[in-house]
């Protein structure tokens, strides 16, 4: 049975000054509030490119999760951050990678087991098979 996930957005104004709010279908993200600023010169807020690495940390650690219970294995605690490069090649903003660093308290599970099974999994979340940019990852057992 397929789901659907619904987002939205608003915008007012101009690009530089304007400003809007972005809200999730859940309630769990309710107009917060975006900017130019808070996209291009890293100022206090989200924005587009934040909810994309959050997204792909968020999917790969339950991906993870669900993987190592598949090859025997019940994860502990598993931690993933994503970081989206935002670049402007050829003067066109540009997601040109993601980095996830994860991290994984997983008994029983070898050094070599693990990285087989976090390397697997970056190829198989959904999040990651729907980006078209380059995925790295740096996978570590505790």
């Amino acid at each position: 049975m397929a789901h659907k996930r619904t987002a939205s957005a608003v915008w007012s104004g101009n690009l530089k000054q304007g400003k809007g709010t972005l809200s999730t279908g859940s309630g769990a993200i309710k107009s917060t509030p975006y900017s130019f600023a808070m996209r291009f010169e890293n100022a206090p807020g989200t924005n587009p490119e934040e909810l994309i690495a959050a997204a792909e940390a968020g999917c790969y650690a339950m991906a993870l999760s669900a993987d190592l219970g598949e090859a025997g294995f019940t994860p502990d605690q598993i931690s993933a951050q994503g970081t989206v490069t935002f670049d402007m090649p050829g003067g066109k903003p540009t997601l040109t990678g993601l980095h996830l660093v994860v991290t994984a308290k997983v008994p029983k599970i070898d050094a070599k087991k693990f990285q087989e099974v976090a390397t697997a999994t970056k190829a198989g979340c959904p999040i990651s098979r729907a980006l078209s940019i380059p995925i790295t990852l740096d996978a570590k057992l505790e």
